[in-house]
């Protein structure tokens, strides 16, 4: 027998195993879901904090606009407390002024000198003497303000409060001031005028007439058929001349006349300083033409008012008491 020798095999590789591949496959796909996962958290975890501070800014919008309408209601609620205030304030205001109007009315109805009788008498007191300064400025009758003064004193004598004792001692002073005055200067300034003018008639046409008694026989002699006059002072020969001359001199006399009646010291001065520029236009050089003008000059200077520093204190004084009380 024919012996075959055995055939060697070839030895065995091992096998590769898939175990580890498919465990770390397993771990990949593990992992890979579990990052993912986690991914997913965040995203949901980042979208819930954009939602809540998306909220939360809506919910401060919501809060300021809250806070807005709260202030304009404020302001609004302060604007009306201001007016309120300011029409209180005025109500206040007025209660107190109607409260000070009644106390001054309460103060005149307890006063004393606020009733009805002393009232009249005071007012008349006022009235008397009132007409007697206007009886005395206007027209100088002298009489009449002094009858004003003693219906003015017997009045007040009737009131017997002691308070107007001194306008008692300040009317007795007028009255005394007044009698001592005789004659009102505007009517003894017209008297003097009146008399001036009534001789102003007696004049001397011409220089003869007037010719000094003292100068020698022979000068008297010829002063009776010669009549020497300077140039310069030549008056007013022609008749008409004269009588215009003596028209316009009547004139200013009137003026002043009438500035006399006013008591205008201005207007009489300056009429009685053309009446006297008019004379020796009219009449020639001479010791009565020469009188005439010292006349006039003494005229001019007259006062045309009474002079009574204390004329009509008592008025005011009265008037003054009255508007304070």
């Amino acid at each position: 027998m024919i012996e075959t020798p055995e055939t060697e095999t070839p030895p065995s590789r091992p096998r590769r195993s898939f175990v580890p591949w498919l465990l770390l496959a397993l771990l990949l796909g593990l992992g890979g879901w579990r990052g993912w996962e986690w991914w997913q958290a965040q995203q949901a975890e980042s979208r819930a904090t954009a939602s809540a501070s998306e909220q939360r800014v809506l919910a401060l919008e919501e809060r300021l606009a809250t806070l807005r309408r709260d202030q304009r209601s404020q302001a609004a609620r302060l604007q009306q407390a201001d007016a309120t205030n300011r029409i209180l304030r005025d109500e206040l205001l007025g209660i107190s002024q109607r409260a000070t109007l009644l106390e001054d009315s309460v103060a005149r109805l307890a006063d004393t000198e606020r009733n009805g009788a002393q009232a009249l008498r005071l007012d008349e007191v006022e009235l008397l003497l009132a007409m007697a300064m206007q009886r005395l400025q206007l027209a100088g009758d002298l009489d009449g303000a002094r009858r004003a003064y003693a219906l003015a004193a017997d009045v007040l004598a009737g009131i017997e409060d002691p308070r107007y004792l001194d306008l008692r001692q300040a009317l007795a002073q007028e009255r005394a001031a007044l009698a001592a005055v005789e004659v009102d200067p505007a009517r003894a300034a017209s008297q003097r005028l009146d008399a001036f003018e009534a001789g102003l008639d007696r004049l001397p046409a011409s220089a003869t007439g007037g010719s000094d008694p003292r100068a020698p026989w022979w000068r008297r002699l010829l002063s009776r058929f010669i009549e020497v006059r300077p140039s310069a002072g030549a008056h007013l020969q022609a008749p008409a001349d004269r009588s215009a001359a003596r028209d316009a001199l009547r004139i200013e006399l009137t003026i002043a006349r009438a500035a006399l009646e006013r008591r205008d010291a201005a207007a009489w001065r300056d009429a009685l300083d053309r009446a006297n520029a008019w004379l020796p236009r009219l009449w020639p050089d001479s010791p009565a033409l020469r009188t005439r003008r010292q006349e006039l000059r003494d005229l001019r200077a007259l006062p045309l008012k009474p002079s009574l520093p204390v004329l009509g204190s008592t008025l005011e004084q009265l008037r003054s008491r009255r508007a304070v009380r």
